[in-house]
């Protein structure tokens, strides 16, 4: 044979035997799925609860109008701090003024009044003393004249006499005693006039108070919408009055966020948080949680769900106010503000990354082999339905080149990570990406690991 042949023939088989080699390794990577994976392992988590809002504190009140009138003096200006019983503004005061001067005149006329009253009140006590001693000293007469006057030892006109006085006696005692009563109501019409003017008086200064506003507590104004010479009105029925300023205790600041009900059941009272203010920039003040809404929010319109008369199926928030343990002094209430709420901790926890935890229905962890044999066996049931079609939480562990799906019972969850109670030791290693894999990965699949970072098309797809 020709050495060209030789050469021909071997060439061909190398060829050959290299196709051979090609298509085997081919098919034996046509079904490998490509992954990344990670470890379980332990370490500290923290659950932490993420909302937003805005600064607000604790202790605010709007100081409105309590009288109609126009504001003749402003004693304060928007920012300034101010003390428990300080001036803030006064209204015109002409008419209550001289209502309260009219008022005490009537009075002080009402008591002067009493005091004529109580005098003829013991006038008329002394005349009725009088009276009865003049009716007791002619009762002893009469008696006397009447036994005279039987005996024969006194005349008939004397015995007249005598009766006549005795009824003079009688009649100006039954006068007394009617001028005492006569008296004591004067004097109790003249007291009741006092309290009536004294009512009035209170009245009057009242409706002068009303006039001047002082403020309620030590704070800061922190809106002042008015100005002097504008005329403010008081509130009447649904319509509000005007305001005049808010005044702010700034001791005590708050962060009232909203908080999403999915998170609302892992926030307790006395929560410890972290609040960043959007006007101070890389700073963190340190919060606990005081106070936490019963009512839900409406995300969209802001109403409160127990003000609306239709159920509605929008997202839904709830009010939580965090107080700042330590707040700087140029915190103004309406800043935004962002609190995360740490609502557990775990030491030495062991977790996993979130995105490797799957969801997968019954129906989908059983080989295809099996299936098949079993819906050739019996036909399904509605009970083996149902449990086909029960959803089950867990990962895809990595064992002898293969994805495996392991159950998992989780606990809480941190920021990147989640907490595994039940169904992986420390050390396992399991898919964590990508995305689109983990959708689509069944038990048993083949895999190459590849956690080299993932090329740009497909973060984006993913």
């Amino acid at each position: 044979m020709k050495t060209w042949k030789k050469i021909a023939i071997g060439a061909g088989a190398v060829v050959l035997l290299a196709a051979i080699v090609g298509f085997t390794v081919y098919q034996s990577h046509k079904n490998v799925v490509t992954v990344q994976t990670g470890k379980a392992q332990r370490m500290d988590l923290v659950a932490v609860v993420s909302a937003s809002g805005e600064i607000k504190p604790k202790t605010y009140v709007n100081i409105g109008a309590n009288a109609f009138g126009k504001i003749t003096k402003l004693y304060v200006r928007e920012g300034d701090r101010v003390k428990r019983g300080q001036m803030l503004a006064q209204l015109e005061n002409v008419q209550p003024e001289a209502d309260m001067d009219a008022t005490q005149a009537s009075l002080e006329a009402a008591r002067t009044d009493a005091v004529a009253a109580e005098a003829a009140l013991n006038t008329s006590m002394a005349d009725l003393n009088r009276a009865k001693s003049d009716a007791e000293r002619s009762d002893l007469d009469w008696s006397r004249a009447q036994g005279l006057y039987k005996d024969a030892l006194i005349s008939k006109s004397d015995y007249d006499m005598q009766k006549a006085a005795h009824q003079t006696a009688v009649a100006g005692l039954a006068q007394a005693q009617a001028r005492v009563a006569q008296a004591k109501a004067q004097k109790d019409s003249a007291d009741r006039r006092i309290r009536q003017a004294d009512a009035n008086l209170t009245h009057a200064n009242d409706v002068l108070k009303k006039t001047t506003y002082q403020a309620p507590f030590d704070g800061v104004i922190t809106n002042l919408p008015v100005r002097e010479g504008e005329t403010v009105v008081i509130g009447i029925q649904n319509s509000p009055g005007s305001t005049l300023m808010t005044l702010a205790d700034m001791s005590v600041i708050t962060a009232e966020v909203k908080v999403d009900e999915t998170d609302i059941v892992n926030v307790q009272m006395g929560q410890p948080a972290q609040v960043t203010i959007d006007a101070i920039p890389k700073k963190f003040f340190k919060a606990v949680v005081t106070e936490i809404g019963d009512n839900a929010i409406v995300r969209s319109t802001g109403v409160s769900t127990s003000q609306q008369t239709s159920t509605s199926q929008e997202a839904k928030d709830f009010k939580v106010v965090v107080t700042l343990q330590d707040p700087p002094e140029d915190l103004r209430p309406g800043l935004s503000a962002t609190a995360k709420i740490t609502t557990a901790t775990r030491s030495d926890a062991l977790t996993i990354p979130i995105q490797a935890l799957t969801v997968r229905r019954q129906a989908d962890l059983v080989p295809k082999n099996e299936k098949g044999s079993v819906q050739a066996a019996a036909p399904q049931t509605d009970a083996s339905k149902e449990k086909d079609k029960q959803e089950i939480q867990g990962v895809f562990i990595l064992r002898n080149h293969k994805a495996e799906f392991v159950p998992v019972d989780t606990g809480i969850a941190g920021t990147t990570d989640i907490e595994v109670i039940k169904g992986l030791q420390p050390g396992d290693e399991i898919v964590t990406g990508s995305y689109k894999v983990l959708r689509t990965l069944r038990p048993g699949s083949s895999v190459k690991v590849d956690n080299a970072a993932p090329k740009k098309e497909e973060e984006e797809t993913t």
